[in-house]
């Protein structure tokens, strides 16, 4: 049972425990999360997943008025499969100044200062709220982001700004790179190697797709202003994966790889898109030639908006009053912030830990980086009584 005395390191024992792989569900993290805000006298509501095996979770404290605050979080983690860890990943240990265990930095370690704040929202006399919105699959392309954010803005008081505390050093973060994946499948027909104009390789025509992809990637690094804030200063393209033969003798049937496109808030992921479709077209022509049947299938199968640096808007405003960190930064990886920005709530990210610690085997977060994040975050209510 929860307690509204838990400290810090209690709380965060508690959510590292709950093995919240994205694999796995989440509800008994989301149950244990409810139990104490509800305790709060929080508002609670869930937006389940479509098999009911997990769920984004939303909940205020303070008046239901407009112009409050989302404290923004998910709740699942990466694999522990094949790390070399010092200790258990799922039990929360102390050492040298530091908390290890799965989520510890990214980001579990934000949520539970949250938590550990909430009971100071919960006694003020507000008069804007505090929200909390914490997700389920983030690591695996922010699939639950967009159904949590649909809720708030059908459901809630439109709130003036949104902090994602994801790891940045608790410094201000304006701006991050998109994010999207895709798969490729092709379908060609089989013959024997010394027949190929009997049949359509789907290694070849791959082949030929990912050389294309290969060219994107290069004008993506060249035509970037080498200027630019981020690292790397351009949009990236990636292929991680990719399947398909059957032996070396045998013209290939099917063919499948996956690619990874991050890019820049200037860079038109739209065109990219075209021009990588137009080239599927064209080879699979090609294959038809000797195979009508061949077939290439292309879907996006995650996306995450870029965030856009807006200076003057009011998350940027609040954060900085929180933290008093005026400096402009940006990073490549990325968050929901993207998907609240899209959704037209203005959105910065500000929290513990560092992501270079992020993923790794003994994730770790300072414990000094939780003592800012639990300062910073109590300052909140003398920012919403006005």
């Amino acid at each position: 049972m929860a307690t509204n005395k838990n400290t810090v390191r209690d709380t965060l024992t508690h959510l590292v425990g709950f093995d919240t792989v994205s694999r796995n569900s989440n509800l008994d993290l989301i149950n244990w999360v409810e139990d104490y805000l509800q305790n709060l006298g929080a508002r609670c509501k869930r937006v389940p997943s479509a098999d009911g095996k997990k769920t984004n979770f939303y909940a205020t404290l303070g008046p239901m008025n407009p112009g409050g605050l989302v404290l923004s979080g998910h709740t699942d983690v990466v694999p522990v499969d094949g790390q070399n860890w010092s200790s258990d990943p799922f039990t929360l240990r102390e050492d040298g100044g530091r908390y290890y265990g799965r989520g510890t930095c990214d980001m579990k370690g934000f949520i539970a200062c949250a938590l550990v704040a909430a009971p100071g929202f919960a006694k003020a006399k507000l008069t804007r709220p505090v929200h909390f919105a914490f997700s389920y699959d983030e690591e695996v392309g922010c699939i639950g982001a967009p159904s949590l954010i649909a809720a708030i803005r059908r459901d809630l008081p439109p709130p003036a700004a949104v902090i994602v505390g994801e790891p940045s050093d608790m410094h201000v973060v304006s701006a991050h790179k998109g994010q999207n994946s895709y798969l490729v499948k092709v379908h060609g027909k089989e013959a024997h190697s010394s027949l190929p104009h009997h049949g359509a390789s789907a290694v070849m025509a791959a082949g030929l797709l990912m050389a294309e992809l290969s060219a994107i990637a290069d004008d993506l690094r060249t035509s970037a202003d080498p200027h630019n804030p981020f690292d790397p200063p351009y949009g990236t393209l990636t292929i991680g994966l990719v399947k398909g033969g059957t032996a070396v003798n045998i013209i290939a049937k099917d063919c499948e790889f996956r690619w990874d496109l991050r890019l820049l808030p200037s860079d038109d992921c739209a065109a990219i898109e075209e021009r990588f479709i137009q080239k599927v077209r064209a080879v699979e022509a090609q294959m038809r030639q000797t195979a009508p049947e061949a077939q290439i299938f292309f879907e996006r199968q995650t996306s995450a908006p870029p965030l856009t640096a807006e200076p003057q808007s009011a998350a940027e405003h609040i954060a900085r009053l929180l933290t008093g960190d005026n400096d402009s930064r940006v990073v490549s990886y990325t968050t929901e912030a993207g998907h609240f920005q899209q959704a037209g709530f203005p959105a910065v990210i500000c929290g513990p830990g560092s992501i270079e610690q992020a993923h790794k085997p003994d994730e770790y977060v300072q414990i000094s980086q939780l003592d800012l994040c639990l300062k910073t975050l109590q300052k909140l209510p003398q920012h919403l009584l006005n």
